[in-house]
């Protein structure tokens, strides 16, 4: 339905001013802002002008389309027969006409010519009035009787508030030129601070790999330095014990029994510091061959049983029932359980100590657990025990000894494997030591090297320090239409930027929050990155950083279960959203 406000023939530049006048009139009537007024009159100005230059008689309709939601303000413009090529061709070449009509079609919300079915050509403006005005025939007929009434005002007066109103949008746009400009400076002032933090960082970055691989380098030398006269201890000692060279008194034997066992730890001590160096060296290498979790589990029976000869605790080895081959280095596996059943052993008085497996089909995951009835490790120190040489005081401390590398060496050795350890602990209760590893090693990355030749899919970017995290999102993201490249680090991330930009980047930001944040920072500053639609993965504190860096979406840690299913929910909106507004930038 159209609520009719007005109608004038336009013959003259007399009427173009008097159009304009009436636009004026009406917009402000209607309720527009001050700057929506200028717009609608300007637009009406140049729209008469150019029908009038179409042909020598013409009429224009004020009306609201009351049909529209929102409703809509429209002046209709007809132009006599024949008008409509010559409007067409004003339209479309470099004349004075055009360029009012391509005023008219920036400053409106429609600008649309169209032919009518007498045979004439209309030119239509509109501009959507505001939600909550409220509109009805009542109202047009009060607009309709003040755009009726005469004025005494001329054609100059109106020129003369045309040029005010003029003068002071130039003004407007001058202040917001100067504004924008401004911003810029600050942003690319900004940008250069971020550009040299990343830099920075990667020269920090760089310093502490050298110093890295210096101990690294270190403690291999001193490990193969002691293997040596170790040796030479446990031979001579086991030629003593053997009587070789002569009877001993049992005092002797006693003291080259003290001897051989402290050669034997230590020679523990340093093949655990010889794997640490290897394994920071990126030395040590991954035999995967395919074998059952039952026959893990009997050579572990028979090789741990000789620690527990008191009785007071029982080692109990589960059934593996049900569980299908894996492929992985069993010996890496083996090593890895030894030192966390040895360690539950060293701090479990008495009850059990129980071994464990199961596998995750969907994820494609063993996990191993060894779980104890000891004395448990309080909350804030289970951090502590996988850090090298970290050790927690407590009432056994001087009944077993260690050096604090066991469970850092198997923390390294799992995400070798490409998993990770965790720790279930309760002062008094006991320990659960969890290590989880794909059940099918490199058999992922084989797939992924595979399948990317010729796959037209989506790429997404996913940078996830924890390969259990990049596990758990590939699986989520495993069913959808997008392929999934995994980072384990930035400088990952960076190359594989560099080479192929994706879809969407998934960025998980702990456990270093800071490096991410100026990474990310760095991707805005750079026109090739800027655009990517990124959905942060984060903690509670870390919301208010990733929307300000402009993240399509935040989702809070720690994800599982259902959770993982919002996470293509939350790139597909990403990604979408990154479509509409390259449409509507086109």
């Amino acid at each position: 339905m159209t609520l009719s406000l007005y109608s004038m023939q336009i013959d003259g530049e007399h009427d173009i001013v008097m159009a304009r006048r009436k636009a004026r009139d009406a917009s402000a009537a209607l309720g527009f802002s001050a700057q929506d007024q200028t717009r609608i009159s300007t637009s009406v100005l140049e729209a008469a002008r150019t029908v009038l230059t179409a042909g020598p008689h013409a009429r224009a309709d004020f009306f609201v389309d009351d049909a529209a939601y929102p409703p809509r303000f429209v002046v209709r413009f007809l132009a006599c027969a024949g008008a409509g090529e010559r409007l067409r061709a004003a339209k479309n070449d470099h004349s004075q006409a055009a360029l009012g009509l391509l005023a008219a079609q920036r400053l409106m919300d429609q600008c649309a010519i169209a032919d009518e079915a007498d045979g004439g050509t209309s030119i239509s403006l509109a501009k959507a009035l505001s939600e909550t005005a409220s509109f009805d025939a009542a109202a047009a007929q009060s607009i309709g009787a003040t755009l009726s009434r005469s004025d005494n005002e001329d054609s100059t007066a109106e020129l003369a508030r045309q040029n005010r109103e003029l003068i002071g949008a130039l003004a407007d746009l001058r202040e917001r030129q100067e504004e924008l400009t401004r911003l810029t400076r600050e942003l690319e002032d900004t940008n250069r601070g971020v550009v040299a933090l990343y830099a920075e960082l990667d020269a920090r970055a760089d310093h502490l790999r050298r110093a890295d691989e210096s101990k690294s380098r270190f403690l291999s030398n001193m490990s193969h330095e002691f293997r040596t006269p170790l040796s030479s201890i446990r031979a001579l000692s086991k030629l003593l014990l053997e009587r070789i060279d002569g009877d001993l008194t049992e005092e002797q034997e006693k003291q080259v029994r003290f001897i051989r066992k402290a050669a034997e730890d230590l020679s523990e001590t340093v093949d655990d510091l010889l794997d640490l160096a290897k394994i920071e060296a990126g030395k040590i290498e991954v035999r995967a061959a395919e074998f059952e979790v039952d026959t893990l589990f009997s050579a572990l029976r028979g090789m741990l049983r000789p620690l527990t000869p008191g009785g007071a605790v029982e080692l109990v080895f589960d059934s593996c029932e049900g569980l299908p081959p894996i492929r992985t280095d069993e010996a890496k596996v083996a090593q890895v359980l030894r030192n966390f059943v040895s360690n539950a052993l060293k701090f479990t008085e008495r009850g059990e100590v129980r071994v464990s497996a199961t596998y995750d089909k969907a994820r494609r995951l063993i996990t191993f657990a060894v779980k104890d009835t000891g004395i448990g490790i309080a909350a804030e120190h289970q951090q502590v025990v996988f850090e090298e040489f970290g050790q927690v005081e407590n009432r056994l401390q001087q009944y077993v000894k260690g050096t604090g590398l066991g469970l850092p060496l198997c923390r390294k050795l799992c995400k070798l494997l490409g998993g990770d350890v965790s720790l279930e602990s309760e002062v008094g209760r006991g320990s659960t030591f969890i290590a989880t590893i794909p059940a099918f090693y490199g058999a992922a990355d084989s797939k992924h090297d595979a399948d990317a030749h010729g796959d037209p899919r989506a790429t997404v970017l996913l940078v996830a320090s924890n390969p259990i995290e990049r596990l758990d999102c590939e699986a989520a993201l495993r069913p959808s239409p997008y392929r999934t490249v995994s980072a384990a680090t930035l400088d990952e991330a960076s190359r594989a930027l560099s080479r192929t930009p994706p879809a969407a980047l998934l960025l998980t930001v702990r456990p270093a929050p800071s490096e991410a944040w100026i990474w990310l920072a760095a991707l805005r500053a750079q026109a090739a990155t800027r655009n990517i639609p990124v959905v942060v993965l984060g903690e509670a504190d870390d919301r208010n950083e990733a929307e300000a860096l402009g993240a399509a979406a935040f989702i809070q840690k720690p994800i599982s279960g259902g959770e993982l299913a919002g996470v293509l929910d939350m790139v597909s909106k990403a990604l979408s959203g990154s479509r509409r507004a390259e449409g509507t930038a086109s």
